[in-house]
């Protein structure tokens, strides 16, 4: 008796503390609502979920509320691209402001084959451990070839060959995954004016003589490509393309033929 007594008032305490706590809830409910935007939403729903966060932004659902609430470029989805951009824009009221996308560059050429002083690596397989060892691949501004990047980047436009990284553009989205990635720092988002441009593929800042001594094409500093076309300038003894400057229908052939160490080579979508 005692027993069905006691189950019957547990019964009967829990019922009142579930009522209890669902007026409370529904209490807290109300009093704490806080409404929003239904753009918020509707931007949401036409970003393309990648959750990559090439904005700049931890995720899309981030990014929408950056948009709606905080009058954030509606230009930042790499990944949607133009069509998303004019999408956002039609939500948001507003006219989309056409913006040169970026894809990330490797402004290094040198495999294998044509690394000088090389030492052999035999600890963490990752560029991050690699980094820390002087002499790894000779040049100290050269590719590790290790796949930090490969790993980074979500849509499988990165390959290691020869131990040198190359992108594949028709994949690339410019996330800038794999330029978060890197640890010697070479790879860049640079804005693509056409679909495709010639780079120098290289970053060692070193004189003539000491980059001969590691690699058997990298940027010598001979001012060659400078000479054929102004879109290329100095930094020191490295050159480099101007991505600023350069334009939409500007003609590279005459600095990638006079190149004499064929570190200046056209990248881009086929």
């Amino acid at each position: 008796m005692l027993t069905g007594l006691t189950i019957i008032l547990a019964s009967l305490t829990m019922l009142v503390l579930a009522i209890v706590m669902g007026y409370v809830l529904g209490w807290a409910n109300k009093a704490f609502h806080v409404t929003v935007d239904p753009k918020v939403d509707k931007v949401n729903n036409a970003l393309p979920a990648a959750n990559c966060g090439g904005c700049g932004y931890i995720g899309c659902s981030e990014y929408a509320e950056a948009v709606v609430l905080n009058g954030e470029s509606i230009n930042k989805c790499t990944v949607g691209g133009a069509s998303c951009a004019e999408e956002l824009a039609s939500i948001m009221g507003i006219v989309s402001e056409e913006k040169t996308p970026e894809y990330a560059v490797i402004h290094c050429i040198s495999d294998c084959d044509n690394r000088l002083r090389i030492r052999e690596y035999r600890g963490e397989q990752t560029c991050r451990a690699a980094s820390f060892i002087s002499g790894v691949q000779g040049c100290a501004y050269g590719c590790l070839g290790l796949g930090d990047c490969v790993n980074a980047c979500e849509f499988d436009a990165i390959r290691i060959v020869n131990n040198l990284a190359y992108i594949d553009y028709d994949k690339c989205v410019g996330c800038g995954a794999c330029v978060k990635a890197c640890p010697k720092n070479i790879i860049k988002m640079v804005p693509f004016k056409a679909d495709k441009i010639a780079v120098v593929a290289c970053s060692n800042k070193d004189g003539a003589k000491e980059v001969r001594e590691f690699c058997q094409i990298g940027c010598i500093g001979c001012k060659a490509c400078t000479r054929v076309n102004s879109d290329y300038k100095m930094n020191g003894p490295l050159a480099y393309l101007d991505y600023e400057t350069y334009r939409e229908n500007s003609d590279f052939e005459a600095a990638i033929n006079k190149c004499p160490r064929k570190c200046i080579i056209p990248i881009g979508k086929t």
